[in-house]
């Protein structure tokens, strides 16, 4: 049944289903219910950064094995890597709002954020108008690199490593689980969209 059912068809009901999912999060002790943007911020930068991950994965495996088809799924990955951590800087927005009522974009890892968005944006045109399959992962794959040197490197001031992961809460761990899940079965379905619309051979 799902085999056939349009990708982009599938992705807007999961979208549908994150939002759902969100709405019922449990609520944290020191953030209550506003935890739950919290939750979707999580969750979407690190399904940002598996598809990213995957892109390069992807594209080393086309460079040193030579394979077309590799190269293709690396530049469907990265692209929706970069459609959700485009995506994810408002939703990021919204969580400084919501939780400490205020804007504080001198934060480094905020700064980072929008810098590698930039970055990733002018990578991206540069993959489509390049239309060389293995620039596309060569790029993809740098790219990543860059990004996670980046974010080691980046001091943390509002943004506390894991703090799902180091919560001490089994159903916050467990929600939190079930959302990133969602969000990468969104994902793989935005992926597989752009490798059927623009990548596929006629």
């Amino acid at each position: 049944m799902f085999r056939k059912t349009p990708p982009l068809l599938l992705f807007t009901l999961l979208l549908f289903a994150i939002f759902l999912l969100v709405n019922l999060g449990p609520p944290e002790r020191t953030l209550g219910i506003n935890v739950r943007v919290v939750y979707l911020h999580g969750a979407w930068v690190w399904t940002s950064l598996i598809g990213l991950f995957t892109a390069a994965l992807a594209g080393t495996f086309g460079l040193a094995m030579g394979r077309t088809d590799f190269h293709k799924w690396s530049i469907a990955f990265g692209r929706t890597g970069m459609i959700f951590w485009v995506t994810y800087l408002p939703i990021s927005l919204w969580a400084m709002q919501t939780n400490w009522n205020g804007l504080y974009l001198l934060e480094p890892r905020w700064r980072l954020a929008v810098d590698l968005a930039v970055i990733g944006l002018l990578v991206q045109g540069a993959i489509h108008f390049l239309d060389r399959p293995p620039w596309a992962s060569a790029l993809n794959l740098i790219y990543l690199a860059v990004l996670v040197w980046s974010l080691v490197q980046t001091e943390q001031v509002l943004h506390p490593p894991s703090p799902i992961l180091t919560s001490g809460s089994e159903s916050i761990q467990l929600f939190f689980a079930g959302l990133v899940a969602t969000c990468l079965l969104a994902a793989w379905q935005l992926t597989r969209w752009l490798h059927i619309r623009f990548l596929e051979t006629p």
